[in-house]
């Protein structure tokens, strides 16, 4: 029982967050941010696919409003559908609002990384030893994904399957993730839309020397 609530509660609170996303960004009211701190968006591997899904959902709206109606003789079966339909396309658009007001954020204590409004936590940058610019594609869709390897562990936060940006860690680090804490990690990996610029302005806060390197 404890766990069903705890479910609903998440879906609740996801829900509310998604509408407040689609209507900041309808009133053009973005997450600005801080004084000194500068945003990197993330949208760009994924913008054509929403947009896309967004397209086709919007079509489909009236032509499954015109199958029901000569198929089915009850009224209410077409406005549930219907509503069904809508509220399909503005939840798509929600998303869509949600990554472009939510960017990263690098600011003069440290990179704040996001995804939409479910990832959002802060690496200091004392705790970063070097960051480098780098494209990567994984496998999975998941936006979390943790990687294990000889030298430690991967924390990737995924956009469309891509990373482009390298944060390599003085030591094991855990940080605030949807699902809790995660295990430490001794490397984070995000994607940014200009990876180039991320790295650039990060290395000015770095406590130490970091050579530069170009995105591969």
């Amino acid at each position: 029982m404890r766990k069903a609530l705890g479910l609903l509660r998440r879906v609740i609170v996801y829900e509310w967050r998604m509408w407040r996303s689609l209507f900041r960004w309808l009133l053009r009211r973005p997450v600005a941010p801080a004084e000194g701190a500068e945003a990197f968006g993330y949208i760009g591997a994924v913008k054509p696919i929403l947009i896309a899904f967004i397209a086709l959902s919007a079509v489909e709206i009236p032509i499954f409003d015109v199958i029901i109606r000569h198929t089915m003789p009850w009224q209410a079966a077409r406005e549930v559908a219907l509503g069904l339909g809508i509220w399909g396309v503005l939840w798509m658009i929600g998303l869509y609002a949600a990554l472009q007001i939510h960017p990263h954020v690098a600011h003069p204590a440290g990179l704040r990384v996001r995804n939409g409004f479910s990832v959002d936590f802060t690496v200091p940058w004392e705790a970063v030893a070097r960051v480098d610019a780098r494209y990567r594609s994984l496998t999975g869709s998941r936006t979390v994904q943790v990687e294990r390897t000889e030298a430690g562990t991967v924390l990737n936060i995924v956009t469309g399957k891509q990373t482009s940006v390298d944060l390599v860690l003085h030591r094991p680090l855990s940080v605030r993730l949807p699902s809790g804490p995660s295990e430490p990690a001794t490397e984070i990996r995000l994607y940014a839309d200009d990876p180039g610029a991320l790295v650039k302005l990060a290395r000015q806060h770095l406590p130490t020397p970091n050579p530069t390197t170009r995105p591969r």
